[in-house]
């Protein structure tokens, strides 16, 4: 999948109200009555570029036109300035009846009022869901989204350079992943890992690995848990993979993109997306002979590490005219046949653990599945948005720790600016 997953990047202007638009009293809903008035009528669905496959859309049409006799209509969307279209979408009354959502930009879009409450659907089909990756559609106890399809970072490896290194097995734990990196420094002239001082998403799927979480409640409002000590204890782990690497400690995996590094042949691993495995073959065809792909290995053998789980959910626009053909297209796209078709086609992670047999044979997707259950997102509150923009204060946290000074002084550099961020005076 080579496109960026949008999952967590949303801005901080998207919390246009469309509650008043969005609301339903009951009294005239404008719902449509169910079945008997579905056919002759259009259903739009919007998905983001690279999301739908052209195989998928066109067997979700068959069986969704021939069950319901009504037409469905997709509308690819690009991820450049997505979340102030959907938000001005949702506040209209005509709005798509079926969007694409990223998952971590799911509780904004339900605060607003803009999505339908789909907690009957949630009954109905949703038992199986794997509660990691459902997380991300429920607010406030409510299901606002069905979790459509995920995806999570892996260990991309030069496996010649393992094989130089005398390494036989890939690790089963964090401390054998530490003891081939040493070995590989030892016994090669490689870089054993590449590792930037700013990939946060790594990081922040180590604290989720810590049982962590960025924010906490104080005072009936959020601030930030930068100083808890089970951060302190992600961001250690985090120092010790640097401590591999020579790659800047104030840059981020994109500056320069890590893959074009690895594809140096030169760098024993990096931390990264599947796709972007893609992306150093086509710096340099000759790598592909020697990639390979792990799970992040946890403290335990039976327990990977934590990882973020970007991806995208399917939600109803509470303003939709046609909820319930929106629910039974719902059903279609998310059911086991065409879940499954998704994430073979894909690569991607699918919304229940049994699916995950569709993944055999991509090498990518069969080391990101085993981390899936024990991963997690960004926290999934409104507040969010505003942290992660721009000069991302997280980032600076990191670099600042890489560079010498203690977690705890540099989580207090940064909180003011994090908590004035969570109460969006930025």
């Amino acid at each position: 999948m080579k496109r960026k997953l949008a999952a967590a990047i949303v801005i901080a202007g998207m919390m246009v109200s469309v509650a008043a638009c969005g609301g339903n009293d009951g009294k005239d809903s404008g719902k449509d009555a169910g079945p008997s008035s579905w056919k002759g009528q259009t259903l739009t669905v919007w998905t983001m570029d690279g999301s739908a496959p052209p195989q998928w859309t066109k067997d979700v049409q068959a069986a969704f036109e021939k069950k319901t006799g009504a037409k469905l209509k997709f509308e690819t969307q690009k991820w450049d300035g997505i979340q102030q279209k959907i938000t001005t979408a949702l506040s209209e009354d005509n709005p798509p009846d079926v969007l694409e959502v990223g998952n971590t930009q799911t509780p904004a879009y339900a605060a607003t009022g803009g999505l339908a409450d789909l907690s009957d659907l949630k009954k109905e089909i949703g038992a199986d869901w794997t509660p990691s990756v459902s997380q991300s559609s429920v607010y406030e106890g409510k299901q606002y989204a069905a979790p459509w399809y995920f995806a999570n970072r892996v260990v991309v490896y030069n496996k010649a350079i393992w094989a130089k290194a005398g390494i036989t097995a890939t690790p089963k734990t964090r401390d054998e992943f530490f003891k081939d990196l040493d070995t590989i420094g030892k016994k090669t002239d490689a870089e054993p890992l590449y590792l930037p001082g700013q990939n946060w998403y790594f990081f922040d799927g180590l604290t989720i690995g810590q049982g962590a979480d960025l924010v906490k409640k104080q005072g009936g409002k959020y601030v930030s848990n930068l100083a808890d000590p089970k951060v302190t204890a992600a961001m250690e782990i985090y120092k010790k993979y640097a401590s591999y690497s020579k790659a800047p400690k104030d840059k981020d995996e994109a500056t320069p993109q890590q893959a074009t590094i690895f594809a140096k042949g030169k760098t024993g691993a990096f931390i990264g997306m599947g796709w972007e495995a893609g992306t150093a073959v086509q710096a340099n065809k000759a790598i592909e002979k020697d990639l390979g792909y792990f799970t992040i290995p946890g403290a335990t053998a039976d327990k990977p590490e934590g990882v973020f789980l970007g991806g995208s959910n399917l939600a109803v626009a509470q303003n939709s005219k046609k909820q319930s053909l929106a629910k039974e297209f719902l059903k279609i796209a998310l059911s086991d046949q065409y879940e499954g078709e998704l994430a073979k086609l894909n690569g991607v992670i699918p919304n229940k653990t049994a699916l995950q047999s569709n993944l055999k044979g991509n090498g990518a997707a069969e080391a990101a599945a085993p981390a899936a259950a024990a991963g997690g997102t960004t926290p999934l509150i409104p507040e969010w948005a505003a942290v992660e923009n721009t000069p991302n204060p997280i980032k600076s946290y990191m670099t600042a720790v890489l560079n010498g000074k203690a977690p705890a002084a540099a989580a207090k550099d940064v909180e003011a600016e994090i908590d004035k961020r969570l109460a969006q005076q930025n």
